[in-house]
């Protein structure tokens, strides 16, 4: 992995960060070689705002933690990184073995149920909603969000004609989400 370890109101000396790199170098076997990875370290009053991202090809695997210890903040974001990528290999392995299953099927060769492996933490879509996008602007789309008591809002930009979600954010401003192609 390609390490960048970066510092926002806080100085960050060398063995900092190679105590950073060696934390990380746990979960370095789950992600190929050039993977970036970006840590954030952030100061704020007495805690330690801890941010790991690692983009993948399609995914992006991000951990945020708040500690009063930046190296026990670190473990923990290290720890939630390392759950998110071991699941969804999982999922993915999952899903590989369903469609052999299904193709096994197809084709007439009997496949065993009981081979499969359950998937204990699958994804179940409970509900489903449907709405009009109304074209709006940031600020009309983020009142009423508050007016529904939600914590985020689509809706169709005026501005750039594109679908956007407004979201509130945790230390209670709002964040844009637009779409960007590629």
């Amino acid at each position: 992995m390609i390490y960048t370890v970066k510092g926002k109101n806080i100085t960050l000396g060398d063995r900092t960060k190679e105590k950073v790199e060696n934390k990380l170098n746990r979960i370095a076997k789950l992600f190929p070689e050039t993977a970036p990875a970006t840590v954030k370290i952030s100061s704020e009053k007495l805690d330690y705002i801890i941010e790991v991202t690692i983009p993948l090809d399609k995914r992006l695997v991000r951990a945020e933690v708040t500690n009063q210890d930046m190296m026990a903040a670190l473990d923990k974001a290290v720890d939630i990184i390392e759950n998110q990528v071991i699941r969804h290999k999982g999922r993915m392995r999952s899903k590989v073995r369903q469609n052999i299953a299904f193709k096994a099927e197809y084709e007439a060769i009997p496949v065993m149920e009981e081979q499969l492996p359950e998937e204990d933490d699958a994804i179940i879509i409970e509900k489903n909603k449907h709405f009009e996008l109304r074209p709006m602007d940031v600020e009309e789309a983020a009142m009423q969000m508050e007016l529904l008591g939600h914590n985020f809002f689509v809706f169709l930009n005026m501005e750039t004609e594109a679908i956007n979600v407004v979201y509130k954010r945790k230390n209670g401003t709002y964040g844009l989400i637009e779409p960007e192609t590629k």
